[in-house]
């Protein structure tokens, strides 16, 4: 549980990260950062695998480069819902942004999970 905790909160930091350095990325405040790391976390488990399988032939062509696609579209989607439940605060403004985002996101979380173990 402790763990899970963890990843949430870099998972959050990454987010106020890459919105302090992409333009197009908006966060308000810690709690909404929380929250859109929670909805990433479901949506990188419940949605990607089946938009990997999905997009499997693209993502082959290309030599794996389309799973930037799906990162950054599963990113991008996490703004959609929030804003569609109301809660304002995360806003991610195009496909480009919403692309960088995700990449700063997962190098970030990548490093601290390496690191900590």
């Amino acid at each position: 549980m402790f763990h899970l905790v963890v990843r949430v909160v870099v998972t959050a930091l990454a987010l106020i990260l890459a919105a302090n350095v992409v333009p197009g990325i908006s966060i308000s405040s810690f709690g909404v950062a929380l929250i859109a790391a929670l909805v990433l976390g479901i949506l990188n488990v419940l949605v990607k695998p089946v938009l990997f399988i999905l997009t499997l032939p693209i993502t082959i062509l290309t030599l794996g480069l389309f799973t930037f696609v799906i990162n950054a579209f599963v990113f991008w989607l996490v703004s959609g819902l929030l804003t569609s439940v109301s809660i304002t605060g995360f806003s991610v403004k195009g496909f480009v942004p919403a692309l960088l985002g995700s990449l700063i996101v997962t190098a970030v979380s990548t490093v601290t999970h390496k690191v900590l173990g």
